[in-house]
C-alpha cells in the first residue's frame, strides 16, 4: 500500500479522507514546519517511503532538474481541490498505479484524466 504525505498546498482533510479509505497519509503539518522548503518535504518523503499529495509544479520540476527517482509525486490540478470534488479520482488512481508510485513516478490528476511519467525524468 502506498503512503502518502499530503503537502500544506491541500487541506488536512485529504490525510484523514486517504486513511478512511485504507491508505497511510499524513498532511505534512503533523510531521513538519509549515514553511518548510520543497526540499525538505521532497527529502522527508523520500527517506520516510511516502509519495507525495500536492498541487505544487515546483515537486516535478526539482524531480526532473535533479533526475531524481523517489519521493513520487501526485500533482492535482484542477480547480477544487476540496478532498470531496476529486476523491474517488485520486483513490483510483493511487490503486491502479501503485506499483510505479512505488517504483518512482509524477502521476498529474485533474478532472477528466490522469498522467503517468516514470521516474527519473
Amino acid at each position: 500500500m502506498i503512503s502518502v504525505v499530503v503537502d500544506m498546498n491541500l487541506p488536512p482533510s485529504w490525510a484523514g479522507r486517504l486513511v478512511a479509505a485504507g491508505f497511510q497519509a499524513t498532511h505534512w503539518s503533523a510531521v513538519g514546519a509549515g514553511d518548510a522548503t520543497d526540499a525538505t518535504v521532497m527529502k522527508w518523503a523520500a527517506d520516510h517511503g511516502h509519495a507525495i499529495l500536492t498541487q505544487d509544479l515546483d515537486f516535478p520540476a526539482l524531480l526532473a532538474a535533479n533526475q531524481a527517482e523517489a519521493p513520487s509525486v501526485i500533482v492535482i490540478r484542477a480547480p477544487d481541490v476540496l478532498a470531496e470534488a476529486l476523491l474517488e479520482r485520486v483513490i483510483q488512481v493511487l490503486s491502479d498505479l501503485e506499483d510505479e508510485l512505488q517504483r518512482g513516478a509524477i502521476v498529474t490528476i485533474d478532472a477528466e484524466r490522469s498522467r503517468l511519467r516514470v521516474l527519473p525524468l
